[in-house]
């Protein structure tokens, strides 16, 4: 882009469930930015996807790199007319992958491809980019091709936390994990106060970077741990594949994430935690601390450019103590190896084998109405699938219920529902708390941009307002004179808009049809009349 490189998010950032696959390109809060080829190549995939990257365009390079274009506004005009072309052919606003021919779509170096936007699971105007190995398909960090932003600002390392990794392990004479208090010096590092510890314990930081130009949060590039000057731990973000990218939970302290959203990465590896960014392990980073020694712990965060934060952490060696240790049973205990099924009432849950990580005690309970399956501070590695009885529901409640999350009582949503039988059940991979909901109202349709019997000539797009309070919008089909039209859905604003440049219509007088339905089938329609030449 010909626009200054300002860099909203960083390769490898922890996401939710995922790290960054490419980095986030600022565009001047604004869409519709040109966004050319970053080499010669041809267009090997095209995306349009209502979530996820939106609009998103992959370019094939003959040199082994796939690079990639995410959350566009729109293609270049020659792109963006076969993509129409196939989206009225299929009669669909969303038809995921196209695949175009090596001589379909070639491209030159610095040619203009696609527009800057907003679209799919964006939080505002940016560009998603990435590197892939084409071959692999594993992403690479585009920064070791010579990207470069300003950034001589350090990591801030905003809390420590240690990690007791067995039942005889002591931090400060508990059996817990512990945060402890850390100082900002004069030069930029930190330090902890002394900790007094024995047996085998793991450490962990919550820390983020700034560039110069952006106030965002950003992700580090590499954390390092040494332990009286030798380095027992060492990751960098260069380069991973998509199907590890899920091992984040384990990276992280899931738990303490999901309940504060705070993100402490550990310095040591879990067991099946299966990323392929650790070097130089010892130990897999955890501690074993021996009574009477002393353990001098250095943690050095760095980002890209090469500024580096460190925070020493002094531990002394104390004997055990004879403290009870605490553990969290259940009537429900996981061995993560094995399938399990518990039913209560009119549910039950089916864990497969290994959707757990490890052995653990869940809670499974039933009350008022609310299935409380746990909390979600254990990551799992694959959906279970929870089924509710409903042969006790009438015809119409049936074809009204669904089942949402509602761990966060505020903000009840719509999970996947399948209905078969006297049952609805939906497969997820967040334990929570879920219940039953009934859906009775059709959603809601208002006219923006026009009114019924007007002239739209001086128009260039007619736009609507969509909505639905419960359980959501899940379909919408817009015709004009009987005839399917492409209109473009905006999730977050809940509009719909209908280009009036993409066929030409006949005569002066056009009816607007626009039926939708919510994620339960309820449906709404209207039917408008509206003049142009």
């Amino acid at each position: 882009m010909d626009i200054p490189l300002i860099v909203a998010g960083t390769f490898g950032e922890l996401r939710s469930n995922h790290f960054h696959s490419g980095i986030d390109l600022k565009t001047q809060q604004k869409q519709g930015v040109p966004i050319k080829a970053t080499a010669d190549g041809f267009v090997s995939r095209i995306k349009v996807r209502q979530y996820g990257y939106g609009k998103a365009l992959y370019v094939e390079h003959p040199n082994g790199y796939t690079t990639v274009y995410a959350h566009l506004q729109k293609f270049a005009p020659k792109i963006q007319e076969f993509v129409k072309a196939t989206q009225y052919k299929k009669e669909k606003n969303i038809i995921g992958n196209l695949f175009p021919k090596p001589e379909q779509f070639v491209v030159k170096k610095g040619e203009i491809i696609a527009y800057s936007g907003d679209t799919g699971s964006s939080g505002g105007p940016h560009l998603h980019y990435e590197i892939r190995d084409t071959k692999t398909e594993n992403i690479i960090n585009p920064m070791l091709f010579g990207l470069k932003a300003k950034d001589t600002k350090k990591p801030i390392i905003k809390g420590l936390k240690l990690f007791a990794l067995d039942n005889s392990s002591r931090i400060n004479n508990s059996n817990n994990d512990t945060t402890i208090p850390i100082k900002k010096l004069e030069n930029g590092n930190y330090i902890s106060e002394r900790i007094h510890a024995n047996g085998t314990i793991g450490l962990g930081i919550y820390v983020y970077d700034h560039q110069d130009a952006a106030m965002n949060k950003n992700g580090i590039y590499s954390l390092e741990m040494n332990i009286n000057g030798k380095r027992v731990y060492y990751h960098d973000v260069e380069t991973f594949s998509f199907s590890e990218s899920k091992y984040i939970n384990l990276l992280i302290d899931y738990g303490h994430y999901n309940k504060y959203k705070k993100r402490y990465q550990k310095t040591h590896k879990v067991k099946n935690n299966k990323l392929t960014l650790y070097e130089d392990l010892v130990n897999n980073g955890k501690i074993n601390i021996n009574a009477y020694e002393n353990y001098n712990v250095e943690i050095i965060a760095k980002d890209y450019n090469g500024n580096a934060t460190a925070l020493r952490i002094p531990i002394k060696g104390v004997p055990s103590n004879a403290m009870f240790s605490k553990k969290d049973t259940t009537n429900y205990k996981i061995i993560s190896k094995n399938f399990h099924k518990y039913e209560l009432e009119n549910v039950s849950v089916a864990f497969p084998k290994n959707t757990f990580y490890h052995d653990c005690f869940i809670d499974f309970s039933i009350q008022d109405s609310i299935v409380k399956l746990h909390e979600p501070i254990i990551p799992l590695d694959k959906k279970f699938t929870l089924t509710f009885n409903t042969s006790h529901l009438t015809d119409t409640q049936k074809q009204q219920v669904y089942i949402a999350n509602v761990t966060k009582e505020k903000y009840p949503y719509h999970v996947s529902t399948k209905k078969r039988d006297n049952k609805v059940f939906t497969n997820q991979k967040t334990l929570g708390n879920y219940t039953l909901l009934f859906d009775y109202e059709a959603p809601e349709i208002k006219l923006l941009n026009f009114e019924e019997n007007r002239w739209l000539t001086k128009n260039s797009t007619l736009q609507v307002k969509i909505s639905d309070e419960d359980s959501g919008i899940g379909e919408y089909r817009a015709t004009i004179d009987n005839e399917w039209v492409l209109m473009e859905y905006n999730h977050k604003k809940g509009i719909l808009t209908y280009d009036f440049s993409d066929k030409k219509l006949v005569g002066s007088k056009h009816i607007f049809k626009l039926v939708v339905s919510d994620k339960v089938g309820n449906t709404e329609t209207i039917s408008t009349t509206f003049y142009r030449k």
